[in-house]
């Protein structure tokens, strides 16, 4: 079961979704299990109420990986991870907008970009705390009231102020943008560059600063999001058509991005049928 809502007005200019999921009946285990988790492009901040830690791997050849924790923040990420999804668990989270980290978290995006980071190492012992109010509470709705409450008070504790309005305004531009308007974005963020009145060095530092990504890479994880998004309303149409609409040159472009940030070919994703677009599971490696 899972329970999505989006968050209260004060947050959402700092938070994008808030869910809560609850495996319904008792929890299936799946030894040796993992996925590939696909990039969204934003940041996560994620509760484990049950089970073990969090595993990752630092790849699909590494057979013993790493635990972060029980609270964690997952940067935002160009390329897929790996972990282990051997056992079910219960969890409450929220995925952030960008420029939300320094209010909420702390630290700025590109500091967490790319990683799992302990939630301790940002919060503190506040952390622990907040991870038991989670634990006692009976239902996914109290959760997430507990959550939206929990980031209330974090804000309101924060000199932070969100959003650079340079990048604001660089996002709404990149967002808007139709796939054709430029294949590789190159002369867009030139464009960008310009508008924003900074230098080309200042302006990729504000960039990063605020979303975890250079403008690039950024544009890059809007492509494919589209390219998944288009997949997922029409799984049976051939991929050099989803490709041309997504704003890739060719199928051999795609193939290339695609084996990048997905760790796999557009063709394995495809029969892998994941119910999720953006969790593949995967065969575990002896």
């Amino acid at each position: 079961m899972q329970l999505t809502r989006p968050p209260p007005p004060r947050l959402r200019p700092f938070v994008r979704l808030m869910w809560a999921s609850s495996p319904d009946g008792a929890p299936a285990e799946r030894p040796g299990a993992r996925e590939h988790v696909l990039p969204t492009g934003g940041m996560h901040l994620v509760f484990r109420l049950s089970g073990p830690s969090l595993r990752l791997f630092r790849g699909d050849a590494d057979s013993l990986g790493f635990t972060v924790g029980h609270a964690m923040v997952g940067g935002t990420r160009s390329v897929f991870y790996v972990r282990d999804v051997s056992v079910v668990t219960r969890s409450v989270g929220v995925m952030l907008q960008p420029g939300a980290a320094m209010a909420l978290l702390g630290a700025p995006e590109d500091a967490l970009a790319e990683q799992h980071t302990p939630l301790e190492a940002l919060w503190g012992a506040d952390a622990g705390f907040a991870l038991e109010r989670l634990q006692a509470a009976d239902s996914l709705p109290r959760q997430l009231d507990i959550v939206a409450a929990l980031l209330e008070a974090r804000l309101a504790s924060s000199a932070a102020h969100g959003m650079h309005p340079a990048v604001a305004q660089a996002l709404a531009r990149m967002s808007g943008a139709s796939a054709t308007d430029d294949d590789e974005q190159a002369i867009a963020i030139g464009r960008l560059v310009k508008q924003s009145g900074y230098s080309h060095r200042r302006f990729i530092a504000l960039f990063r600063g605020m979303t975890g990504l250079a403008p690039k890479q950024y544009a890059r994880m809007l492509r494919f999001d589209r390219l998944l998004g288009q997949f997922a309303i029409a799984p049976g149409r051939p991929w050099v058509e989803l490709a041309l609409e997504a704003g890739y040159t060719d199928q051999a472009h795609l193939n290339r991005d695609f084996r990048a940030i997905a760790g796999m070919s557009p063709q394995t994703y495809r029969r892998a049928a994941p119910a999720s677009p953006r969790h593949v599971r995967i065969e575990a490696k002896d």
